[in-house]
């Protein structure tokens, strides 16, 4: 009987991975070639038709893109900002 209890908390165990990664990886950008999320710092490409496309499958497509930009950290944005005070 423990050892069903043991498989059960296992199984559940892997659920509540498969869960968190899945939504995690649903809420990321991806390439529409190659399916590959673009490192910070990478160069991506936006077309017309909306798609994004990573810095290395770039030179595969004859159209130019209608933007470019940059990944950026999920942090981006969101420091603490120094001010002088005033005496």
């Amino acid at each position: 009987m423990a050892d069903t209890a043991s498989a059960r908390a296992d199984d559940f165990e892997r659920l509540l991975l498969r869960k968190g990664v899945g939504a995690l990886s649903a809420d990321r950008d991806r390439c529409a070639d190659c399916h590959r999320t673009p490192l910070v710092g990478e160069r991506i490409f936006l077309y017309d038709s909306g798609r994004l496309v990573c810095e290395l499958c770039r030179p595969l497509r004859r159209q130019e893109p209608a933007g470019v930009d940059v990944v950026r950290h999920s942090e981006y944005g969101h420091t603490v900002r120094l001010t002088v005070r005033a005496a």
